[in-house]
């Protein structure tokens, strides 16, 4: 009976355990994905004030170009760098369907690169993604030399991005159009067009490969956020679990307690009654 209360007790302790590393994980998670959500706005608003400037560079009839939806369309996806955080890797890439290829596919994720290639398919390039977001902009760059790379060599003409973005508690898949940029979608130029000392085409590719790089951040920090969104649902999951198995834990120890300090009073109530009746 002794053994059986230290096993029990032992196992209370592990469980105590796991329910602490389970919720420093929830708190880690909680406090990435706060960080995450509020650069967001800032990366927004540098790509409008980024798009109002190619706005006011252009002709008004050149903002109106034609966007070309030809070529061959390559993927900048986003998966979980880590795991704990559910099927967040599976939602993305089952989104895939027949659409890429390996060398017009692009990857960010280390669990998520695992999860392709468990499935066959080896993107033509894949990244890490930062565990905090000062290291965004760093990947931003990467990811923007390997697509220019990949246009430049005729692998790829277009490109779209596919992320999770969180809301309203639940995720939701997006893809968006990248490249090249719809001039179409630029919003009207206020006041005059500003005095220019560099040719317009080389202005507008310069803007526009700011342009480019902020909306690869932007969808970045979306991704980093719904991560850890994802982690913190998992780990709440988790956490109820751990709590359920220690009241169960818990209840077996009250009980095997009794079952000990019952079978003790009926053997101290035995041996007096032996003692009395050999007397």
């Amino acid at each position: 009976m002794t053994e059986r209360l230290a096993d029990i007790s032992a196992r209370i302790d592990g469980i105590r355990q796991l329910g602490a590393v389970v919720n420093a994980m929830k708190g880690i998670a909680a406090a990435r994905a706060h960080v995450a959500r509020t650069q967001v706005g800032a990366v927004d608003t540098y790509a409008a004030t980024i798009a109002a400037a190619m706005a006011r560079v252009l002709r008004p009839d050149g903002a109106t170009a034609p966007h070309d939806a030809k070529g061959t369309t390559g993927l900048l996806m986003f998966c979980a760098e880590q795991g704990f955080a559910g099927a967040f890797s599976e939602r993305v890439l089952d989104s895939l369907g027949a659409d890429p290829t390996p060398d017009t596919l692009f990857l960010i994720g280390t669990r998520g690169l695992s999860v392709a290639v468990a499935r066959g398919l080896t993107p033509g390039w894949h990244a890490s993604l930062p565990s905090h977001t000062p290291g965004i902009p760093k990947l931003a760059d990467a990811i923007t030399t390997a697509i220019y790379s990949a246009v430049a060599r005729g692998r790829i003409t277009r490109l779209d991005v596919v992320f999770t973005s969180w809301t309203s508690g639940r995720p939701g898949l997006v893809r968006q159009n990248l490249f090249p940029i719809n001039l179409g979608d630029l919003p009207a130029a206020a006041g005059d067009r500003p005095l220019m000392q560099l040719p317009e085409a080389t202005l507008i590719d310069a803007l526009g490969q700011d342009y480019f790089h902020a909306q690869v951040c932007k969808a970045a920090l979306h991704a980093f956020a719904a991560e850890n969104e994802a982690r913190m649902e998992a780990m709440t999951a988790a956490g109820s679990q751990i709590a359920r198995e220690l009241e169960t834990f818990q209840a077996t120890l009250r009980r095997v307690r009794q079952e000990a300090i019952t079978a003790e009073i009926i053997e101290l109530g035995t041996g007096a009654a032996s003692a009395n009746g050999t007397r």
